[in-house]
């Protein structure tokens, strides 16, 4: 239901373009067993939203919750935590790519990897959420 709302508002994929989900560092993944951001990504590419890349991005180090963390915390936290993937290097350059999370909160992880995807030579990030928190609801 949540990728079909996010998709409602996506245009439809017109060539090539790359669906990556926001990563979770491994011991985060292992512990709650699945990415949602990741399982919205698999279902917006079965809706004709583009290819799925779900290891476009790679979270390098783990990162503390940031739930409660002002702007600066956040993008403090999340500072080299964010790599594109080198094995995937040579689809991500030149890619039109949509950046799948579930929730937008600072902006500062989708800021970290639209960097990484721009490093590796995108073209395009469209970032794709399905609720964005307002800056009035943020500490700073």
């Amino acid at each position: 239901m949540l990728a079909k709302l996010i998709a409602a508002r996506l245009p439809r994929a017109d060539g090539l373009k790359l669906i990556v989900p926001v990563p979770l560092h491994r011991g985060r993944l292992w512990h709650r067993g699945y990415n949602q951001a990741a399982l919205l990504g698999r279902e917006l590419s079965r809706m004709g939203h583009g290819t799925l890349c779900v290891d476009g991005l790679i979270r390098t180090k783990p990162t503390p919750s940031l739930g409660g963390l002002g702007k600066k915390a956040r993008a403090k936290a999340l500072s080299g935590a964010v790599k594109f993937n080198p094995k995937r290097a040579q689809v991500l350059n030149d890619a039109e790519i949509v950046l799948v999370d579930d929730v937008l909160t600072s902006g500062a992880t989708s800021a970290a990897c639209v960097k990484a995807l721009k490093t590796a030579g995108a073209k395009r990030v469209m970032i794709a959420c399905f609720s964005r928190v307002l800056d009035e609801a943020i500490r700073s």
